[in-house]
């Protein structure tokens, strides 16, 4: 009796066709043109075209349309030439892109998660997506958003940057140095404002002390009738603003940069009514917020700059360099 076989093996003789595939990471717009004969020979040159490292392997290759995984060799086989393809590393998960070309990416996981664990947790994927795209951004984020970064397991973070745990503990000890700056500079702030107040009280203004407090008890009247109650709903800064003004010492290095843009276009009065503080501590906290703004936007532009000499410096390989001149003998 014949015996007949689902399927023959395949002949080594026997020479595939390459199909033309279309290679992109995710987060990533940046497609790649390959040609490969087999699944594995597609994994083999996405690690090598992608470079993506040996720590976040084995990688996972999904269609780009819908996040189907495709891991049957016969079944790639049957798919047309230039489907797209994204490349997911170990324990990463695919993130579905908008076909019209706009900017969000929308997590799978947001659709799945409860909302009240959505909160936290996309926060801090929204800022660790920020300083993927540009590493500068940790000057403009404030003090809360870096803390998230360092209390995010190495992992996850790892994960969300698809970077090594090793380059992500090097970022997560960068971020606590600016927090620690931070901190310092708010302690120098206070030490300087007591030392002030210190050579005010031993000046000799024991003669002035009587129109000073004539001029402090005055004062509370002239805040009361040039402040009009109806400008504290103009106030439309978030209650994390006003808590940070009211209780943090030097609250411009707590706030991030969107923050201090908010404190320092907002109206003097209305700031006063809303924080209960004089119009000149109002205008006092919002010169601050906007000298904080511009060093940090100064420093932005100073690494912006200092990025595109270093590429001017460093070319990329295949592009012409200057011929170096040999040093000439002066013996």
């Amino acid at each position: 009796m014949a015996l007949f076989r689902g399927a023959s093996a395949p002949d080594p003789d026997d020479v595939r066709p390459l199909k033309p595939c279309l290679l992109r990471r995710n987060h990533s717009r940046d497609q790649h043109g390959v040609a490969a004969s087999s699944l594995e020979e597609l994994r083999s040159k996405a690690c090598e075209l992608l470079a993506i490292d040996n720590s976040l392997t084995p990688i996972t290759l999904v269609l780009a349309e819908d996040g189907t995984i495709v891991d049957d060799e016969d079944y790639f086989l049957c798919l047309p030439s230039n489907t797209k393809f994204v490349v997911l590393a170990c324990n990463e998960k695919w993130t579905y892109s908008d076909s019209d070309g706009g900017t969000a990416w929308v997590s799978q996981e947001s659709f799945e998660a409860d909302q009240t664990d959505s909160g936290a947790g996309v926060k801090w994927k929204n800022v660790a997506r920020q300083l993927k795209e540009d590493l500068s951004s940790i000057i403009l984020l404030s003090e809360e958003d870096l803390q998230a970064l360092i209390d995010i397991p190495c992992t996850e973070l790892a994960q969300e940057l698809c970077q090594s745990c090793a380059t992500v503990q090097g970022l997560q000890s960068t971020l606590q140095q600016v927090l620690d700056q931070r901190e310092e500079a708010r302690q120098s702030k206070q030490l300087l404002e007591l030392y002030l107040q210190a050579l005010e009280k031993e000046g000799n203004i024991l003669s002035n002390q009587k129109e000073s407090k004539a001029a402090l008890s005055e004062e509370p009247d002239a805040v009361d009738t040039g402040i009009s109650r109806e400008t504290a709903s103009d106030v439309v800064l978030r209650s994390q603003i006003l808590t940070a003004l009211k209780e943090k010492p030097a609250p411009e290095l707590s706030l991030s940069s969107q923050d201090l843009e908010s404190v320092s276009m907002e109206d003097p009065k209305a700031l006063a009514v809303a924080l209960s503080w004089d119009i000149k501590k109002a205008e006092t906290v919002q010169q601050a917020c906007a000298a904080e703004l511009a060093l940090r936007l100064q420093q932005v532009q100073s690494l912006h700059s200092l990025r595109n000499l270093s590429a001017r410096r460093n070319p990329l390989p295949g592009e012409p360099q200057r011929p170096k001149r040999a040093k000439r003998d002066l013996s």
